[in-house]
């Protein structure tokens, strides 16, 4: 996409995305010349990487447990680091939060270590700016809580204040904005083996009241919609989830699976947590009707379920929060581990002794479906309880290391494989 191109984009997509409120007076989606560059704002400086709180989370990496061979190391300090897309030349990591802020991190060197952490895009505001994601060919996708915004070239142009900017879907018509709430409002997208952009978006309830259910359903919430990247032909893809958080397709066959965030206030071991496989679009995976896995919700269990409902895959513990999904593509692991799914899972907050806070890792048969239950690959964050650590997304780099990002202590780590 040549220069020009790109000016006369940000030019049209200043009328969508003027309806949010810019950081600064200037206009953000022009892209100014060599002469006349947009001035940063004043606090716009990387992340510290050194001093007491990367030495406490160095410390805490060492009660880690991996598999023999397996080693993990802070990457970089990241503040509130949620969920995570690699640009595909390997130039940076775009690493989401719940907040305001996303974050670019580099590796430069090739060191296997960060060597700067700055906000990207610092003139554009942002709202729980929670799920970045890549297409093919470069152009970053940012899920907002009521927004979807393009950055058509984000991997070149990061460490500029200013960058060419698109709102696809522009604020307030992601939901109906009657239905903005801080629960379950952290989007995450992926783009498909069909080019199309998918995002889950969760519905504001534990359970919705029946009232909501005709609306919710209609506009995907609970569910997860695809649309093409310009935002256009939006359908509802899946239906039936409470709070999907992680999704990522099989390479293998094309298949998505997601991760479902089920029912609070049943009991400490039910309803169990979700790992689903979304084999067509249409599928519906039971929710409302059914809480998690085959337990019933108290609000729905006179009504009789739709026909045709899927199961999960993989009944996960009850309330260990499952987040971050992402299928193993490279072959720098032992062999059973490629095509496997690593997923993460950021811990209970409501459970008498919290379960979580830790890297599951999960394996198919040659059909396609999971060949048993999900097992720890990596835990030692959740102290007795006490979380030091709670991981959130876990994505795999160039190299074939996995990246795992923890938004409690703000950091993303990176695990690697020597058989040591």
């Amino acid at each position: 996409m040549n220069l020009q191109l790109l000016k006369l984009k940000a030019m049209v997509a200043a009328v969508a995305l003027g309806a949010w409120p810019m950081a600064t007076q200037a206009d953000p989606f022009q892209t100014p010349d060599a002469a006349h560059p947009m001035q940063a704002p004043a606090d716009w400086q990387p992340v510290l990487q050194t001093g007491p709180e990367a030495d406490r989370i160095r410390q805490n990496l060492l009660k880690v447990k991996l598999p023999p061979g397996f080693h993990i190391a802070l990457y970089a300090v990241v503040p509130d680091a949620r969920h995570i897309a690699v640009g595909p030349k390997g130039v940076v990591i775009f690493e989401g939060t719940r907040k305001t802020r996303l974050w670019a991190v580099t590796d430069r060197m090739h060191r296997g270590v960060a060597d700067e952490v700055k906000e990207f895009a610092p003139t554009v505001a942002k709202r729980m700016p929670n799920g970045p994601c890549f297409s093919s060919g470069g152009v970053l996708y940012v899920a907002e809580q009521n927004r979807v915004v393009e950055y058509p070239a984000a991997e070149s142009t990061y460490a500029r204040p200013d960058v060419v900017a698109h709102a696809i879907v522009p604020g307030g018509a992601l939901i109906p904005a009657s239905e903005e709430s801080s629960n379950h409002s952290t989007r995450v997208c992926r783009v498909g083996p069909d080019n199309k952009l998918y995002i889950q978006l969760g519905q504001p309830y534990n359970v919705p009241p029946k009232a909501k259910l005709e609306v919710y359903r209609k506009w995907g919430m609970g569910g997860i919609v695809r649309m093409e990247r310009d935002g256009s032909n939006r359908e509802v893809y899946a239906t039936g989830l409470r709070n999907p958080v992680g999704m990522d397709f099989n390479p293998k066959d094309g298949t998505l699976w997601t991760n479902d965030n089920q029912v609070d206030g049943m009991g400490d071991d039910q309803p169990p947590g979700e790992m689903d496989r979304v084999a067509r679009a249409g599928l519906d995976f039971g929710f409302p009707w059914y809480g998690g896995g085959h337990t019933r919700t108290d609000e729905y269990e006179r009504d009789t379920p739709p026909a045709g409902l899927v199961f999960p895959e993989v009944e996960q513990v009850a309330h260990a929060a499952d987040l971050g999904l992402v299928f193993y593509r490279g072959s720098k692991f032992p062999g059973k581990y490629r095509g496997a799914i690593f997923s993460t899972q950021h811990g209970s907050w409501d459970r008498t002794v919290p379960v979580g806070a830790r890297v599951m890792v999960t394996f198919l048969g040659k059909d396609g479906h999971v060949a048993g239950r999900s097992e720890p690959f990596a835990e030692g964050w959740n102290d007795r309880g006490h979380y030091l650590g709670r991981p959130v997304d876990v994505a795999e780099l160039r190299d074939g290391s996995l990246i795992v990002s923890d938004d409690l202590a703000g950091a993303l780590y990176r695990i690697t494989y020597d058989g040591s």
